[in-house]
């Protein structure tokens, strides 16, 4: 399996890009790109090479979903596990994400504890 070390997160609200960037990286161990847009993420993606993206489903301008359907262009998500963070999590609603191509859902609000781990999961499940 390969190595899971850059992680980039795209999520408008600073205090849970802080939040998750704390729980990524302290408990986790790893490098993190956060970034408050969807723009900003598509800018600085290629440059930032990332393993796994965490991506916030509702954001202004350019929503998770867009952002996905634009980073699906730029690199092959098949490699690079997109997951939607989000509270709407209804069965339907996790369906119609997976069906634009993120392989999971994490449900906010998320225990920071807990992150690494879940993400580290969704990445041996990627990779088995």
């Amino acid at each position: 399996m390969p190595d899971l070390q850059r992680i980039l997160h795209v999520e408008d609200d600073p205090s849970i890009q802080a939040v998750a960037k704390i729980a990524l990286e302290a408990v986790g161990g790893f490098q993190v790109l956060s970034c408050s847009s969807g723009q900003d993420a598509l800018d600085q993606l290629q440059g930032f090479a990332p393993d796994f993206i965490l991506l916030d489903v509702m954001m202004p301008n350019m929503d998770g979903p867009q952002t996905l359907a634009r980073i699906a262009r730029l690199i092959d998500i098949n490699h690079v596990p997109v997951v939607f963070m989000t509270a709407k999590v209804q069965p339907a609603e996790i369906a119609h994400y997976r069906s634009l191509g993120a392989r999971d859902v994490i449900i906010k609000p998320f225990d920071p504890m807990q992150l690494a781990a879940q993400v580290r999961k969704i990445w041996s499940q990627v990779h088995e």
